[in-house]
């Protein structure tokens, strides 16, 4: 029972950390527009319902949360990354991906430990092994992250990917972090939103989105948070990062788009913290409104870090998806995802869930969502 306690507290902390938070950003070179599209805590209910909606978190979850079988994992060598053909993405997992642009390798939010948690003794643990490890990729051009979430931002897989990485792409505050666990300051290049870096022909452009940072119950938004966009030679890319639904989708894709491949948040959600994490129609509205070719959803399919089954983003973004006449990629972790291929929709989750249910009858219209969303963001400035 003790060590049920202190495991509750571990991940309660975190699980705080990662669902809800309040507040501007504290650090002095952020903007006033970053304090305004800091998510809230909870979008529901009061001090009470939030209590309720973390006390089922913790002790009345659904069965279905965690995949009862074996994810299929297409496992990489760093030959065959090698022989890849340029603007291939591979899914690591979770927000990692592997980009090779410029016949240089790219990677976003590497996580890379067992568990998502300050600790690896306790805490979310994945639902499956890396297809490649950090000692086999080849040297990498740029680390890119999107926040300080333990999530995103893992001590252990930066450690070991600082001695291969020439360059690390990070939100303001961010870089503090890193370099206090031995990465060379002059690796780092720490941006604010609407800041953009070149590096040799590609150029990537610190952008907006509505969530918050911290790794801790006492240092919320210290740190900024960013999704990029990464502008290659003839092809664009947009990761998201985490983020609720927003306006500044729309600008983006207005000033930068269109994207090629959009890396868009589509997991961990709740309508309760829809504010922060997007719900799966408003992940396919923000693709939309970023004026994206093809989509692959992240986020998903690695932690248990809501209350849906583990499997439910998938069949929902799929749904959404072909009623909206969109090409995803929704490919086997570490399968490539080539520009000229054709759409991968191919549902291998179904084999592994343990519920053959259809999800997609929860989604919503977009029409539908458009408008509550409208709502929620109306007041926003970016």
């Amino acid at each position: 029972m003790k060590r049920k306690i202190i495991t509750v507290v571990v991940v309660g902390g975190l699980t705080v950390m990662t669902v809800g938070s309040g507040g501007g950003v504290g650090h002095e070179r952020s903007t006033e527009a970053a304090k305004e599209t800091t998510g809230d805590v909870m979008t529901t209910g009061g001090v009470l319902e939030s209590t309720r909606v973390m006390w089922n978190f913790f002790f009345n979850k659904p069965a279905d949360t965690r995949p009862k079988g074996a994810i299929p994992v297409h496992k990489l060598s760093r030959e065959a990354l090698l022989a890849a053909p340029d603007n291939t993405a591979f899914r690591i997992g979770h927000s990692t991906v592997l980009l090779k642009l410029q016949d240089a390798f790219w990677l976003t939010d590497p996580m890379f430990s067992d568990r998502a948690s300050p600790v690896q003794w306790a805490g979310p643990l994945r639902f499956h092994q890396t297809p490649i490890s950090i000692e086999e990729l080849p040297p990498l051009k740029a680390v890119i992250i999107s926040h300080d979430h333990y999530d995103h931002l893992d001590r252990d897989s930066i450690v070991k990917l600082a001695g291969k990485t020439e360059h690390f792409l990070v939100p303001i505050g961010v870089g503090d972090i890193i370099t206090g666990w031995g990465v060379p300051a002059a690796k780092v290049r720490q941006l604010n939103w609407w800041q953009s870096t070149q590096v040799d022909d590609i150029r990537l452009v610190a952008t907006p989105c509505r969530h918050f940072s911290g790794r801790g119950l006492f240092n919320k938004n210290q740190t900024l948070q960013n999704s990029w966009t990464i502008l290659a030679p003839g092809f664009r890319v947009f990761f998201s990062g985490d983020s609720g639904y927003f306006h500044g989708f729309k600008r983006i894709g207005e000033q930068y788009g269109p994207f090629d491949l959009t890396l868009l948040e589509a997991g961990a959600y709740n309508v309760n913290w829809a504010g922060v994490h997007m719900m799966p129609e408003e992940t396919v509205q923000a693709h939309l409104d970023l004026r994206g070719k093809r989509m692959l959803p992240i986020h998903n399919g690695t932690f248990d870090l809501s209350m849906h089954a583990w499997r439910e983003p998938f069949d929902r973004i799929l749904s959404l998806a072909k009623a909206c006449n969109i090409e995803v990629a929704m490919p086997v972790m570490g399968e490539p995802v080539y520009s000229s291929a054709a759409t991968q929709d191919r549902p291998w989750w179904a084999a592994v869930a343990a519920d053959p249910a259809l999800i997609a009858a929860k989604s919503k219209p977009l029409a539908t969502l458009a408008g509550r969303s409208a709502q929620r963001v109306g007041s926003e400035k970016i």
